[in-house]
């Protein structure tokens, strides 16, 4: 599957997840993983893609739009004990992942999908996810 000589795809052994994002050799803990490009969605598209596979891919971009994350971005799976995170950065319409713990070659990266708060335990809004 894909690579991109830090991360690879592979099978995710979270249940329900599909493919996750895996570390192709140790990440240090503060290193960058990943700068992701956004697709902004017009505000107009939005309640469509809400309706489509794509709702559980997307990244809220701002109050009334999301974004789809390039590169391996909509692929990092959630935990609520996650070794990395991400930011967004609305002008440059990217999203930088980087590693918050040491992560093994070969361990899954996983982000908090609750926005902001890599603790936070408050339940998602994507149905069948942990």
């Amino acid at each position: 599957m894909g690579s991109n000589k830090r991360v690879k795809i592979g099978k995710s052994k979270i249940v329900g997840a599909g493919r996750g994002v895996f570390a192709e050799h140790l990440i240090k803990k503060g290193e960058i993983i990943e700068y992701c490009p956004v697709l902004i969605l017009p505000k107009k598209d939005y309640p469509i893609v809400k309706k489509t596979l794509l709702k559980n891919y997307y990244f809220m971009w701002g109050k009334v739009t999301c974004g789809i994350c390039l590169g391996f971005g909509s692929l990092y799976n959630h935990s609520y004990e996650p070794n990395a995170t991400y930011k967004k950065d609305i002008k440059k319409q990217l999203i930088r992942f980087f590693s918050i713990k040491d992560i093994k070659k070969g361990k899954e990266i996983t982000v908090n999908y609750n926005y902001g708060n890599s603790q936070s335990k408050k339940k998602l809004w994507i149905k069948d996810i942990n």
